[in-house]
C-alpha cells in the first residue's frame, strides 16, 4: 500500500482520453481554443469616444485653415482655373497669376512720391490690367478703374503686398486709374493717392 506523501505537488502523466488542462498561471495571457479572437488595436482605437473627437479634430483643421487669409487664397486658386488669354472679356474678375496674364504684364510704378509703391500692370495678351501695393499693412486697400469700365479693390490681409483681379481694357485707347488707400487707424502712415496710366504709358 502507497502512502501520499503531503509534500509531494507533482502532477501524475495525463491517461488515454483525458483532456484536462493545468489551470494558466499569474501573467499566462494564452487563450484557449474557443475563444474569440481580440480585435486590432486600431480598430478599438477608432471606436467609440476616440473616433468622435479625431473626427471633431480634422473638421475643425480644415475649417481654421478655410476661414484663414491663406486658406481663402488656396481656396481661390483652386477654383480659379487658367482660361482667358486672349480673351479680354473673359478676363475680367480673374487671378491674374492663375491666369498666367503676369507673365508677359509691363509695369507702371512711379518712383517718387509712391510710399505704397503702387504700381499698375497691363497684359497686352489678356487685355486687361490690376493694381499692385507691395509696402502697404494689413487693412490697406488698392483699387484699379478702367475710364468706362469696372473697378475692382483689394484689401491687405496679411503681410504687406495685396494685387486686385483683373479689369478689362477695350482695344485702342484706355486710362486706368490705381489707388493706395491706408486703413483708419492702421499702421501706415500715407495718405490716400492715386497714379494713372494709358495705352501710351511706357509699361516696362
Amino acid at each position: 500500500m502507497t502512502t501520499a506523501n503531503p509534500d509531494d505537488n507533482s502532477t501524475a502523466p495525463a491517461g488515454p482520453g483525458d483532456n484536462s488542462t493545468t489551470p494558466a498561471g499569474p501573467g499566462d495571457n494564452s487563450s484557449t481554443p474557443g475563444d474569440p479572437p481580440h480585435p486590432p488595436w486600431w480598430k478599438k482605437w477608432l471606436s467609440g469616444p476616440a473616433a468622435l473627437a479625431y473626427a471633431v479634430a480634422v473638421v475643425g483643421a480644415v475649417v481654421t485653415a478655410v476661414v484663414t487669409p491663406v486658406g481663402d487664397h488656396v481656396l481661390n486658386s483652386l477654383f480659379d482655373g487658367p482660361s482667358c488669354p486672349g480673351d479680354g472679356a473673359a478676363c475680367d474678375g480673374k487671378n491674374p497669376q492663375n491666369q498666367g496674364c503676369a507673365e508677359d504684364a509691363g509695369t507702371f510704378k512711379p518712383t517718387a512720391g509712391n510710399p505704397a509703391h503702387l504700381q499698375i500692370r497691363y497684359s497686352e495678351d489678356c487685355e486687361a490690367v490690376w493694381a499692385k501695393i507691395t509696402q502697404g499693412n494689413p487693412g490697406d486697400q488698392v483699387t484699379i478703374s478702367v475710364t468706362g469700365g469696372r473697378t475692382r479693390t483689394a484689401e491687405i490681409a496679411y503681410d504687406h503686398d495685396q494685387f486686385t483681379h483683373m479689369v478689362t481694357v477695350p482695344d485702342g485707347e484706355f486710362r486706368v486709374t490705381a489707388c493706395a488707400v491706408p486703413r483708419p487707424g492702421g499702421k501706415s502712415t500715407f495718405e490716400r493717392y492715386c497714379i494713372q496710366a494709358t495705352e501710351a504709358t511706357a509699361w516696362r
